[in-house]
């Protein structure tokens, strides 16, 4: 356990560190004296003050996060469950192993232009972000299904426990470690993913077209912002996940 004393040091160390990059980013800046390539920390920061205050950035906030969570809550659902059948049925996990490695090997970008063929440009990020994360959590939950003790399981059958309560009381408790670190990690890719693909479908109200528009226009100062923005949401969402864990299930999540 961390002493009170040893989080307010790593704070400390955070904001040092963050405010050290700040100064290194205004000094690469001011030397290299062009705003179109690279602009101050000031102009930065003043473009997104100003953004803030528009109803259309909260907008445009709220339905980058909603397709961030329709996704990727699909994802973790079918995952769990898809997996846990692979896990159980070997003939099940061949048939869709196939269909994961041919996911984990092709670019995201082929996938986002055949989505663009398939779907309106508002849920193209969603099937994108569901597409990425799936394969995550299934392959976690597989695995974490293939190293449970097969002690517990051959004593079930020999006692004729319903496979109803093996699957409940023996494979999901076994899998939640496994779960939660899947479930972690592919948020942070689904949140990526989710902005690439709003960057090439282009919805009205997305993060991805505010970054696309302002590469258009060579607004440095809004590209960067906006960048910021992504970077801030992600590192959020991540902390508030983790936290629900650490709430909801009986493991402990690294913080």
């Amino acid at each position: 356990m961390e002493t009170s004393i040893t989080k307010n040091r790593r704070r400390v160390y955070k904001i040092i560190a963050l405010i050290f990059w700040i100064i290194v980013w205004e000094i690469i800046a001011l030397a290299i004296n062009k705003e179109i390539y690279l602009p101050t920390p000031y102009n930065t920061f003043k473009v997104l003050l100003e953004e803030i205050k528009t109803v259309m950035f909260w907008q445009t906030i709220f339905a980058t996060i909603f397709r961030v969570a329709f996704g990727f809550i699909i994802a973790c659902i079918v995952g769990i469950l898809v997996g846990i059948i692979c896990g159980i049925n070997h003939f099940m996990y061949e048939i869709l192993n196939l269909i994961i490695v041919a996911v984990k090997s092709t670019p995201v970008m082929s996938f986002i232009l055949i989505a663009l063929v398939w779907f309106k440009s508002e849920n193209v990020p969603i099937f994108i972000c569901f597409l990425m994360c799936f394969p995550i959590i299934w392959t976690s939950v597989v695995g974490g299904i293939k190293h449970i003790d097969r002690r517990l399981i051959d004593m079930a059958y020999v006692y004729k426990v319903d496979k109803r309560y093996i699957i409940k009381d023996i494979y999901v408790p076994s899998i939640i470690p496994y779960i939660t670190t899947a479930m972690i990690t592919s948020l942070g890719l689904g949140w990526k993913v989710t902005v690439a693909a709003e960057v090439l479908s282009s919805p009205k109200f997305s993060i991805g077209t505010k970054l696309y528009n302002a590469k258009v226009y060579i607004e440095s100062e809004q590209l960067f912002a906006w960048t910021i923005v992504v970077i801030v949401l992600s590192l959020m969402l991540e902390y508030i996940f983790k936290y629900l864990l650490r709430k909801i299930l009986p493991v402990r999540i690294q913080k």
